[in-house]
């Protein structure tokens, strides 16, 4: 059985902290891309507290969503589902495993503890009654994705940044996520094909449709380009550059929620598409150089006249 209890800890899923790398290079940037021998222990154990606290939130979700995962083709097999688990074993776990995360997170600052405290806190609120935001339409999208501007800020301030970061970026970043999260349910919505079946395992499709869905996906992409958009023209124009380059990123996204069992119903396993994959490492590479370099001819957009 220890398999199942190791198993609801999805460690598979740990890859989805990666959206933590953009606080960590806009950190390096604010910080004159300057970084410490010390800092490398500290990334690393502020990776692992998240990772941690990441694991949590999965314990908890998987266990609070037997009821409901049963009702769903592939997620009908999980361990919580099909396992005979133990309830006082998974809350058990779910104590280890946050207060492992909040303990390793106490050592680097206070401020970064608070922060891995709503990113658990939002957790909570996500998977368990009554709050239980995941069962309410459009809200389930918007506070799941607010843990993407949450792991934003910790790898910002694993860079040892007091100030907050620009409030553009983080609503652009929260957006972003929205993006991804709805364009997840649209697959979801289309993959299991059965409205009433939809319904049962998830609340929320009790007011979805597929043309809600895309209305919405629609809406946040365009909100998260329009913060972007403030973010690079007041904190770094060069990075105009590579807008271009983002909105091909958001239509490529797109364009796998309409695959066929598309996997952005599982975004931990984006790894296997290895063309989207290199795309997203040729922005990344793309936008460090665009961070480094300096383009005066740039500035023509934000001279006064």
């Amino acid at each position: 059985m220890i398999k199942h209890y190791i198993k609801i800890a999805r460690f598979d899923h740990w890859f989805k902290n990666i959206f933590m790398l953009p606080g960590i290079i806009m950190g390096l940037y604010y910080n004159n891309f300057s970084i410490e021998s010390t800092s490398t222990g500290i990334i690393l154990a502020g990776i692992l507290a998240t990772c941690l606290i990441a694991s949590a939130n999965y314990i908890i979700n998987e266990w609070l969503d037997t009821e409901f995962d049963k009702f769903h083709p592939v997620k009908k097999d999980r361990s919580s589902v099909k396992a005979d688990l133990q309830p006082g074993i998974i809350y058990t776990e779910y104590i280890v495993f946050a207060l492992a995360g909040l303990i390793i997170s106490s050592l680097i600052s206070v401020q970064f503890l608070l922060t891995e405290a709503v990113f658990l806190i939002m957790g909570f609120l996500y998977n368990a009654r009554p709050f239980r935001t995941k069962e309410k339409a459009y809200l389930d999208v918007l506070s799941e994705s607010l843990n993407n501007p949450i792991r934003f800020i910790l790898g910002w301030m694993l860079m040892g940044i007091t100030i907050f970061p620009p409030s553009s970026i983080l609503i652009a970043y929260w957006m972003g996520g929205a993006f991804l999260m709805a364009t997840k349910r649209f697959a979801e919505y289309r993959f299991i094909s059965n409205p009433d079946l939809a319904r049962k395992y998830r609340q929320s499709f009790r007011y979805y449709t597929e043309e809600k869905l895309l209305t919405s996906i629609f809406f946040y992409a365009l909100c998260s380009s329009f913060f972007l958009a403030i973010f690079l023209i007041k904190h770094r124009i060069e990075l105009l550059i590579s807008f271009p380059f983002i909105a091909v990123l958001f239509a490529w996204y797109l364009n796998l929620g309409f695959e066929k069992g598309s996997i952005v119903q599982t975004p931990e396993k984006l790894y296997q598409k290895k063309g989207f994959v290199l795309y997203l490492l040729f922005l990344s590479v793309l936008m460090v150089v665009l961070l480094k370099i300096d383009i005066p001819e740039l500035h023509w957009f934000i001279k006064n006249y």
